[in-house]
């Protein structure tokens, strides 16, 4: 069989000699899966569309990113960007600015009209799309694209689900909101509001769909037995929040206590600091290191005057205090009482515990399983009834808006598949580790902190707290990603190759190993800075 490049060069009067016979390893360009990438939720191709972004190429950059999430304006503001977590740059300076170079590119798509490019056939399939929420969307996006016919029925006023009911606007402006869900519904996905299904099987019969996504968000507040007096104040988050929504916003008094340790008890005390209240206390009964809400979300309700009582709990509320005992942890973290007690004035105790979902549109479907309050699904999002699939805060997973995008994806390419019959391949790339990196190439470059809102205006306005990044910072951003373990085409390994065995395919080709002159050193991998060339041993 030929080898490929097996030419002999002319050099005066003798021949250069070939080198491919001293090898024992030889060099094979790879990709892996970056860190990035394989963190995120909703399950963006992050390298892929940074790498345009740092070209300036804002558009491609934004149709790249929208191939897998159509809410970037909304991600970039409130997603907990787990992939800044893994991002290998963390351990040469600091992680990628992955989630403000999103929000900028959300940000410009809206300025500039970008419109989703619909799909050119029609498959002929209907799905109804329960629930209006992040997940629903999600789906709803998705399946549109496929070319499949889309109704969401949203049993509320208006679009949004947790995000609008659930989301302060200091973190998620509405105006956000409406303009990234109408695009989806221009591409002919049909909205019903205040439609709620008591009954999926009858409705999917009753309109004639082929499958069902059912998205319905926790939106049923949990509650905790507390002894209090009649004129005792006792509400829930989820009221609360969605009070704020409405032209009669939630009266609190003047000294607020909420009850809870996770992101809701948090927005909750922000959003009554906002209201006007002097006092704003958190009572949680377990340390800050054991706090389910996110480090950052915590630092900023301090910042705004939120005080939070740790190992703390509620015993009884009466009209103008409460009665909270001090907890201390055993050797397990779990919290138990001491018997000491303290008064803490409040005009009102609002109870943020969780929430459940309303599952009884599901009491006359054979096959489910109920988890825990939640609809256990399989590996391709479907429940045990045939046709009827399930994601976002109704299956068993963590509760977050990128989780809900990310179900609603693979969802809507699992329906797409059922309908077609074939499966959906699930190969990946092995991850691309930082030991893979050649740190030797990267200089100090910190990553730059996004602009934030003066604690008055936090305080006493419903502004946006976090801002954006401006044109200059976001390409210097994207320019930080260190296109770990896919080859990018810095030429390093064509120009320390001693025996010019790397030839050059062209802009967006690659390159290629001339084998007959390779003799396996491997400078070539060695000096890659991105670890996308592997030494493998030659076959005998």
């Amino acid at each position: 069989m030929n080898k490929p490049f097996a030419i002999t060069l002319d050099v005066g009067s003798s021949l250069v000699n070939r080198t491919g016979s001293w090898r024992t390893v030889r060099p094979v360009y790879v990709d892996r899966l970056p860190p990035c990438n394989h963190a995120c939720p909703a399950g963006e191709n992050i390298q892929a569309w940074l790498y345009h972004a740092e070209a300036g190429d804002y558009e491609p950059a934004w149709r790249e990113l929208v191939k897998n999430n159509p809410l970037p304006a909304i991600m970039g503001r409130v997603c907990y960007h787990p992939c800044e977590g893994a991002c290998n740059r963390k351990d040469v300076d600091e992680a990628v600015g992955i989630n403000s170079v999103e929000r900028f590119l959300g940000d410009e798509a809206l300025r500039r009209g970008w419109a989703f490019e619909k799909p050119s056939t029609s498959s002929g399939k209907r799905v109804l799309v329960v629930g209006a929420g992040p997940s629903g969307l999600s789906a709803a996006y998705h399946l549109a694209m496929l070319g499949h016919s889309v109704s969401v029925y949203e049993a509320g006023p208006m679009v949004g689900g947790m995000m609008r009911f659930g989301i302060p606007k200091y973190r998620l402006p509405r105006e956000i909101l409406d303009a990234e869900a109408k695009r989806i519904f221009d591409l002919g996905v049909e909205l019903r509001l205040n439609t709620k299904v008591d009954n999926i099987l009858e409705t999917m019969q009753a309109d004639g769909f082929d499958a069902a996504f059912l998205a319905v968000g926790a939106h049923i507040a949990k509650r905790a037995f507390i002894p209090a007096g009649d004129a005792a104040r006792i509400l829930d988050a989820v009221s609360v929040l969605r009070g704020m929504e409405g032209d009669d916003q939630p009266l609190l008094g003047r000294k607020v206590v909420v009850y809870g340790g996770g992101n809701t008890a948090i927005d909750v005390a922000r959003t009554a600091k906002r209201l006007g209240a002097t006092d704003a206390v958190i009572v949680y009964r377990r340390n800050r290191e054991k706090m389910p809400a996110h480090d950052f979300e915590v630092e900023e309700a301090l910042q705004e005057g939120v005080m939070i009582k740790w190992l703390s709990t509620i015993k009884q509320a009466g009209e103008s205090s409460i009665t909270v005992e001090k907890m201390k942890l055993d050797e397990t973290g779990f919290p138990q009482p001491t018997g000491e007690l303290e008064t803490i004035e409040a005009d009102s105790v609002v109870l943020a515990l969780g929430q459940d979902v309303d599952l009884s549109l599901l009491d006359k479907v054979p096959g489910l399983e109920i988890v825990d309050g939640t609809v256990k699904v399989d590996a391709n999002m479907m429940t045990g009834y045939p046709g009827i699939f399930a994601g976002g805060d109704m299956v068993p997973a963590e509760r977050t808006v990128t989780v809900g995008v990310g179900h609603g994806k693979k969802a809507a390419r699992h329906i797409d598949t059922w309908f077609r019959g074939v499966s959906l391949s699930d190969h990946k790339h092995g991850l691309a580790g930082f030991e893979r990196m050649n740190s030797w190439y990267y200089t100090d470059a910190p990553k730059t902190v996004r602009p934030m809102l003066d604690i008055i205006r936090r305080q006493s306005t419903f502004d946006e707290v976090q801002g954006s990044l401006d044109e200059a910072n976001a390409l210097y951003e994207a320019r930080r990603c260190l296109s770990c373990g896919n080859c990018f085409e810095c030429d390093n390994c064509y120009g320390v190759c001693p025996d010019n065995a790397i030839r050059k395919l062209g802009p967006g080709k690659r390159f290629a190993v001339d084998y007959d002159y390779c003799k396996g050193c491997g400078i070539c991998a060695a000096e890659c800075p991105c670890g996308a060339i592997d030494m493998v041993p030659e076959e005998v």
